[in-house]
């Protein structure tokens, strides 16, 4: 970006900023708040990035935010499909078109998802790349919020086995990298001149031998996980077996996975206070 546009890009941030009142977008209030819109650091959390970074793009002085970054602002400020393409514009990227991976979270789905404010949920977009996670999925999985690039990617993070709180048996644990790549590839072959998405490809292919073997293998995808029950094993409250229900939002090729517990439970009583505890460990 040329100078103005970075002023312009950082001034309209902050323009909007002041117009999102926290209650629109499950931030509590408080008694003492003296402006009306959102603070910068009740912004940054919500778009997933630091608040230093957000002062430095507010001030002009960060000048290349990533497509990725701009996505999140314009989601956490909630703004018209016209506002998301003019911060694009802004930021000096094109705005997202039919032919790229979308990751917009449509204002429909966005009061969706604010119903289920206290209940886990997250959101992949078709790469399963995270677009967003609410705090009680924070405060089951574990904190989402300092991810960045690849780690970002539940494909990659399966099949480097990064660390995780899904309990899974050996056999669990390859079907389910099998079922995600083989997703990936049918996102492949609709989304062909993806750029972004042929980039996490080879990134993938050459940082994991167990995704490059997968992506090759001729042999048909495994059948579809069956399974609803999952067993997170939380570090604070101990095995906790929740009901996982994935649902695929068809125009905007999102995958949202609500976890939930049969009320009058031991599972349910143990997911309120992982709930409770991981929250109050976020906010400390």
């Amino acid at each position: 970006m040329d100078t103005v546009e970075a002023w312009e890009f950082g001034r309209t941030v902050r323009r909007w900023r002041d117009r999102v009142g926290p209650e629109a977008v499950g931030v509590p209030a408080g008694r003492r708040r003296r402006a009306s819109g959102l603070r910068r650091e009740e912004l940054a959390a919500l778009a997933g990035i630091s608040a230093d970074y957000l002062t430095r793009l507010e001030q002009g002085r960060a000048t290349a935010p990533s497509a990725q970054v701009v996505e999140s602002l314009a989601r956490a400020l909630r703004v018209s499909d016209v506002e998301r393409d003019l911060l694009f514009r802004l930021a000096g990227h094109a705005a997202p078109g039919p032919d790229v991976v979308p990751s917009r979270v449509a204002p429909s789905v966005q009061r969706l998802l604010d119903r289920l404010s206290h209940t886990p949920v997250v959101v992949y977009d078709a790469s399963w790349t995270l677009v967003l996670a609410n705090a009680p999925y924070n405060a089951l999985m574990g904190d989402t919020t300092a991810w960045r690039g690849l780690e970002r990617n539940a494909v990659w993070r399966n099949v480097t086995h990064l660390p995780s709180r899904v309990v899974h048996s050996v056999k669990e644990q390859a079907e389910h990298e099998a079922r995600l790549v083989a997703d990936l590839r049918l996102t492949a072959s609709r989304y062909p001149a993806d750029h972004a998405l042929r980039r996490l490809i080879a990134d993938l292919t050459a940082g994991s031998p167990r995704f490059a073997e997968l992506w090759d293998a001729e042999a048909p995808p495994p059948l579809p996980d069956t399974s609803r029950r999952k067993t997170i094993d939380h570090p604070s409250v101990g095995p906790i077996t929740l009901d996982c229900d994935t649902l695929l939002v068809a125009q905007d090729d999102l995958r949202i996975s609500v976890y939930t517990a049969e009320p009058g439970t031991e599972d349910a009583d143990r997911l309120e206070l992982a709930t409770v505890l991981g929250t109050q460990s976020l906010d400390a």
